[in-house]
């Protein structure tokens, strides 16, 4: 996202853009990579809800909270692009609230990597889990990039 300081992210994380909503997909690429044709998409202020549920000294990726979405919802999937919007729309957010604070910060990207379009990026999230006991990887030479050790041990499980 571009011009943050600029933008109302807590207008936008109230605006449910008509979601929840499902759409069938007829690609069968996709099909085959999403496992199934039944796709759903939440709403921003549910990405929210689900990331103010993660308690200290654990973890979720965003693909978690997406497998957790279309299990309560039956669809096949959520889709994957607005929820990363949606992800940061939510951290965004919670910065420019002096209040209800979303922990943001432990909300990951695939394969447990931080995320650079946080608040503050990548160096704020990284002192944010270090401060909960986790360790940060950099991983690469030129296109470096910040990853949770061992994330899989910190899932916290979504029921």
């Amino acid at each position: 996202m571009a011009n943050e300081e600029e933008k109302d992210f807590n207008a936008m994380l109230h605006d449910n853009k008509d979601m929840p909503k499902f759409q069938t997909i007829t690609d069968q690429k996709s099909i085959e990579k999403y496992g199934g044709s039944k796709m759903y998409f939440a709403p921003p202020i549910d990405y929210d809800r689900v990331m103010k549920q993660i308690p200290y000294g654990k973890v979720i990726t965003v693909g978690k909270i997406r497998d957790y979405f279309a299990k309560m919802s039956g669809a096949d999937f959520t889709e994957p692009i607005t929820a990363g919007i949606f992800v940061s729309i939510a951290a965004w957010a919670s910065y420019q609230r002096s209040e209800d604070e979303t922990p943001n910060w432990r909300t990951l990207k695939a394969d447990g990597e931080l995320n650079a379009k946080y608040p503050n990026g990548i160096d704020a999230q990284k002192a944010k889990l270090e401060a909960e006991g986790h360790t940060i990887l950099q991983k690469g030479r030129k296109n470096i990039r910040y990853y949770v050790k061992d994330y899989e041990k910190f899932l916290f499980d979504l029921k």
